[in-house]
């Protein structure tokens, strides 16, 4: 081109169409280095791109006439990978290396809980004390999804989609996830690992369904969940139960224990050999590995164990404070965890949700099979209050023996029992249901009091109706929005009606 030729240039100095990007990285002046760095401060962009226009970047932009056109959020990386001319520079590195620091895989850290009873409690005692701990926790529940304290869905959501939904969430930086039977059998777990295991215990449930029909096949399917610890990882197993601790066997990952008796000798051997366990000695919550033992806090001082009469929460207690121990949390915030998790309609919907009237407590539980009610009856057994009385359910789609003992385990517990019906009958009639109940009560004693209603709520409104002064009344059921709303407004009744009760 000759002097005073004129020259038509591109409209736009984009790579895509046409233009060329020339490498100056260690030309740049350092004012202009710390000047770039500073409106990437100020606008709070931990990655950006800024336009500068000037005759030289060598220079202070502010001394050579160049100005700052615009600063993008999404910059590009080719021009800098593959530049027209100039040195390459890889600035993907970096980028990568400030998102996942020290060789972070870029993960959460997952928890699962599985078991036959007690999942719920301990997965809502796990995400209680990791968010007091500062995290941002998602978990999963038969009865929702919960995001940092918010329930965001609402139904039985312990199976895989569940799980994925969680995991999904930017926002969550620590997942518990339960885990139940039917997810796995039909899905699987929904993520490829997990961090932490706890497995509560394994009893009759749910049997014949689904190809399941003996406990041990039942056992070797909550077994996938602590087979999916890291090797890193804690598999947190009941020494009580047979065949949860029959698991550790089976499990890549470390292991750790828990158990209700001190002198528990799979317990006492594994802590001999360094291993590390929970145990409730003397009144507390006691963390031991090898020989060094901590006292975590009095089981008096925990307000879901109900002074430690509530025994199956204190095994639900033991499993959760393993699982934050392992989880490198802070032992003064597990502490304040357990002591601030109080049980009640909101925290811990169906699990010993109490309900004072003025002469009598209302109990809602949803122990359901023949080893939860077994176990809600020590606590029932414990409490001050007669007679003792039972609304209780079979569930359609159990073995006719499952039925049969849910009227036996009742019978061994309350004064008076009232066979009810769920909404879903699950494939049996009413009248199977209540000869089947009915036939366990019986075989413990023929002459308890029993009676029988379809609809739910009309049979809690018989027991609040007939109940004497100092009764104590225990509404087992799996509809608990429902159950917990007519208590409510039978409260709400009696409350109204106090005035009248106070002038006669």
């Amino acid at each position: 081109m000759s002097q005073g030729e004129e020259c038509f240039l591109k409209a736009t100095a984009n790579l895509s169409t046409g233009g060329t990007a020339t490498d100056v990285t260690d030309e740049v002046h350092p004012a202009n280095i710390s000047l770039f760095e500073r409106i990437a401060r100020v606008i709070g962009l931990d990655i950006c791109g800024i336009d500068i226009i000037a005759s030289s970047l060598s220079t202070p932009i502010k001394e050579n006439g160049g100005a700052v056109l615009e600063v993008n959020a999404a910059p590009g990386f080719r021009m800098h990978l593959e530049p027209t001319h100039g040195t390459p520079r890889n600035v993907a590195a970096p980028v990568l290396d400030m998102l996942f620091p020290h060789d972070n895989q870029g993960t959460i850290p997952i928890i699962a809980v599985t078991g036959t009873n007690g999942k719920t409690t301990t997965t809502r005692l796990i995400s209680h004390i990791a968010k007091k701990v500062g995290h941002k926790v998602g978990y999963t529940t038969t009865d929702g999804v919960y995001l940092d304290g918010e329930k965001v869905v609402t139904g039985d959501c312990s199976g895989p989609s569940s799980a994925q939904f969680v995991l999904r969430d930017p926002l969550v930086d620590f997942a518990v996830l339960e885990c139940a039977r039917g997810g796995i059998l039909r899905a699987g777990l929904g993520f490829p690992f997990c961090h932490v295991a706890v497995v509560t215990n394994v009893a009759e449930d749910h049997l014949g369904l689904g190809g399941i029909d003996t406990i041990e096949k039942l056992a070797r399917v909550k077994a996938v969940v602590p087979e999916t610890v890291l090797p890193t990882g804690y598999a947190i197993l009941n020494a009580d139960d047979d065949l949860v601790y029959a698991m550790k066997d089976r499990v890549r990952s470390k292991v750790a224990l828990f158990t209700l008796y001190e002198n528990n000798i799979r317990v006492k051997r594994h802590c001999q050999q360094g291993g590390l366990a929970a145990i409730y000695s003397h009144g507390y919550i006691v963390i031991q590995q090898g020989s060094k033992k901590i006292k975590i806090d009095k089981v008096g001082n925990i307000p879901v164990t109900f002074g430690g009469k509530a025994e199956f929460n204190v095994a639900n207690v033991l499993g959760a404070t393993l699982a934050a121990y392992v989880s490198n949390f802070n032992l003064d915030d597990i502490r304040s965890g357990l002591q601030s998790f109080i049980p009640s309609a909101e925290i811990t919907p169906g699990r010993m949700n109490m309900f004072t009237f003025t002469d009598f407590t209302v109990m809602v539980d949803y122990a359901h099979n023949p080893h939860g009610i077994n176990a809600v009856g020590k606590f029932i057994r414990s409490v001050k209050g007669s007679p003792k009385i039972g609304v209780i359910a079979g569930v359609g789609d159990r073995r006719d023996a499952d039925l049969v003992a849910v009227g036996e385990e009742s019978a061994k517990i309350f004064d008076e029992i009232i066979i009810r019906l769920d909404k879903d009958l699950r494939g049996r009639c009413a009248e199977e249901i209540f000869r089947l109940v009915g036939e366990g009560i019986r075989r413990v004693d023929d002459s308890k009091r029993v009676s029988m209603e379809s609809d739910e709520c009309a049979a809690v409104e018989r027991a609040v109706n007939s109940a004497g002064r100092g009764a104590f009344i225990t509404v087992l059921t799996d509809d608990i929005q429902g159950v917990v709303a007519c208590v409510q407004k039978l409260q709400a009744k009696e409350k109204s009606e106090m005035p009248g009760k106070l002038l006669a």
